[in-house]
């Protein structure tokens, strides 16, 4: 695993490049990663809608950005994501936020289809769902801890939603993203830095 993350990192871009790729392909009429489709292509346009806005409106809470400036160590934030993917719309532009409200951690994300030999380590129920963060301990490298794809109540509710109707339908997509504008970010926020804390307690103990 060290070998793909050292590529990964290596082919990564910063949030503001990975903003800028995935506007350019779009006005070539592309998306990012190895398949095109109209239905691909029509994801990422309102994506790039959403994440406009988020990084319009979206705010680390106080208490998040007390708990991040706090961070004693560095972090390198490696994030897995594609242009096309409604979670990582909403998600991705928290995780830029929030590095940036810590100069601990340095955020890095590369396209999940370039990287799939990183992506099958950090499957979900053997799914290469994304956004997938993952923590890694500045100078080394080391694998501290992962999140994603979603806060835990959003996983819930897809996973709700397809035991009772056995799909995962627009309805269900839907419903979704109504979830993420209702939270506003803040189980994304809360979880993640949780997920910081236990790893600053590792890096820590290892350092």
């Amino acid at each position: 695993m060290k070998a793909a993350i050292e590529r990964a990192i290596q082919n990564s871009y910063s949030y503001t490049a990975y903003r800028n790729l995935v506007t350019q392909l779009l006005g070539e009429g592309k998306v990012t990663g190895h398949e095109q489709s109209a239905d691909l292509l029509h994801y990422a346009e309102l994506n790039e809608v959403r994440m406009n806005r988020l990084d319009k409106t979206m705010h680390v809470t106080d208490s998040v950005q007390e708990k991040l400036q706090k961070l004693q160590q560095k972090y390198i934030w490696l994030v897995l994501s594609e242009g096309w993917c409604g979670d990582a719309a909403q998600l991705v532009p928290i995780m830029d936020k929030m590095a940036q409200a810590s100069s601990q951690i340095e955020l890095h994300i590369a396209l999940r289809d370039d990287h799939d030999d990183l992506m099958q380590h950090f499957l979900t129920n053997g799914s290469k769902s994304i956004p997938k963060l993952i923590v890694l301990k500045a100078d080394t490298h080391e694998v501290l801890g992962s999140w994603g794809p979603r806060p835990k109540a959003a996983a819930e509710l897809i996973k709700d939603y397809k035991e009772k109707h056995g799909v995962v339908d627009q309805t269900a997509k839907t419903e979704l993203q109504l979830w993420y504008l209702h939270d506003k970010g803040a189980s994304t926020q809360e979880e993640i830095t949780d997920l910081m804390l236990h790893c600053e307690q590792l890096s820590l103990q290892t350092c």
